[in-house]
């Protein structure tokens, strides 16, 4: 007969460590609740050793062990003890040498005592987590003592999958349901078959049509911007208008430095008015001497020579004060870096762009184009507001690649939007340009066999 009060012992002991189990505040007390399971249970049956184990991780913890050494052959045999246990299937049960293969059975006096009991957790295959409590003691199993011990198990298992797994889903899960879906079955017909079910699927999915598309840096860029350029070789001597300025046609934009066209204009004007002067003594003597008649006509060119020289000058000057020739924006860098920089005739000084004429500019590499057929989708996607894009369709696509700073070849694309934006000109971000349809396996394939082609050259 069983002694009440040790009974009775068991019993507050179970309610104790359930609670403890309960209490564990985080994921971090995990290590606490494995040593309650395997260190703590003494005080509900008496055993030698007891270990932890789960199907996904391995021994997890060792009675009087602070933490398993997982190349060490006791846990090696350990875990394949516990895999074959588990591949049987059942519930709890006690288990002796006798009942494993020849290879586990021969080691079995080496590394435990005679009796054991397999106490196995989330039975159910969609639960997480499934493991299992193995005891080995000296002596047989008492009733009282395994119903004490399933009963903390059930209590403990429920802990550790709040604390171990709060989330319900898991890569290993995933994989071990799909391989429990599609394993082999006989008994149904061909059609009925997950395997051929899914063979079928898999093709149907690989050639669904879906929508080409590629990503190429982008920008927002004035489509029809009057480009203002150097008219002259000089040095620029001031601005008139800052960078983003809106500016009215004949407006002063920028004027180079006029001292020495000042000085040339002077110095030919002069020269023009004595040619004119020589020109009139000249004349004079005519009157008298047939010798000064000869010398007029000579004369005369030179003035015209002069004179043009003088007009050109004069041109000049006027050209280097440079005027809008429609209204816009100033689009340029700072003007500090423009003033007194050399420029030549024809450099880019700066461009004048109506403020709603907008469109996309992407840089498509050589690696992804694809065919992009007029009036494709665009879609720029902003650094400065990427939960929203910007439409358009294309309008231009280079015919030639260009370098670009980076180094990298890439194709010209100019798209117009489908409407209006109020986002400013020079915003940046990313493009998604929009081909043909093509079957799903097409989509996936297509960069690696160009990589392959482009290394193997096959």
């Amino acid at each position: 007969m069983s002694n009440p009060t040790l009974d009775q012992n068991r019993l507050l002991r179970l309610f104790s460590l359930t609670r403890q189990a309960r209490l564990a505040q985080s994921a971090d007390e995990l290590a606490f609740l494995a040593f309650l399971a395997v260190n703590e249970t003494h005080a509900l049956a008496s055993y030698r050793q007891a270990a932890l184990w789960f199907e996904d991780g391995g021994v997890r913890a060792l009675s009087g062990v602070v933490q398993p050494e997982a190349n060490a052959p006791y846990v090696h045999w350990l875990d394949s003890l516990c895999k074959v246990m588990q591949a049987r299937g059942g519930g709890a049960c006690p288990i002796t040498a006798r009942d494993l293969p020849p290879d586990l059975a021969q080691e079995w006096s080496d590394w435990l005592p005679e009796y054991g009991y397999w106490l196995p957790m989330g039975e159910d295959t969609e639960q997480p987590n499934r493991g299992a409590l193995l005891f080995i003691a000296d002596q047989p199993w008492q009733d009282d003592a395994v119903a004490l011990l399933q009963e903390w198990v059930e209590a403990w298992h429920h802990a550790w999958r709040a604390k171990h797994d709060p989330t319900h889903w898991s890569w290993r899960r995933i994989a071990r349901n799909v391989r429990e879906r599609l394993a082999p079955r006989t008994d149904l017909p061909m059609w009925k078959r997950p395997r051929v079910r899914f063979a079928a699927g898999l093709m149907v999915a690989l050639v669904f049509p879906v929508r080409l598309t590629v990503l190429a840096p982008g920008e927002l860029v004035p489509a029809n911007a009057a480009v203002i350029r150097a008219p002259l070789d000089g040095v620029i001597g001031q601005f008139h208008v800052s960078p983003n300025q809106i500016v009215k046609a004949g407006q002063l934009l920028f004027n180079f430095d006029e001292a020495a066209l000042i000085a040339h204009r002077d110095v030919a004007a002069q020269v023009l008015a004595t040619t004119e002067t020589e020109y009139r003594q000249i004349a004079q003597q005519a009157l008298s001497e047939s010798k000064s008649k000869a010398s007029l006509a000579g004369q005369l060119g030179k003035i015209e020579e002069k004179r043009a020289e003088a007009g050109y000058v004069s041109e000049q000057l006027e050209r280097s004060r440079v005027l809008a020739p429609q209204d816009g924006i100033a689009l340029f860098d700072e003007p500090a870096e423009w003033l007194g920089k050399p420029v030549q005739t024809g450099e880019r000084v700066m461009r004048i762009a109506a403020p709603g004429d907008v469109e996309i500019e992407a840089w498509l590499p050589l690696g992804d184009a694809i065919p992009l057929p007029q009036g494709a989708a665009v879609s720029l996607y902003l650094a400065s507001n990427p939960f929203s894009s910007i439409a358009g369709k294309v309008r231009y696509v280079s015919y030639d690649a260009v370098a670009r700073p980076n180094g990298i070849y890439a194709y010209r694309i100019r798209a117009i939007l489908d409407t209006h934006t109020d986002q400013r000109i020079g915003l940046k971000g990313t493009a998604k340009l929009s081909g043909d349809w093509v079957p799903l396996i097409y989509w996936v394939l297509r960069r690696p066999l160009a990589t392959i082609r482009q290394t193997v050259g096959v």
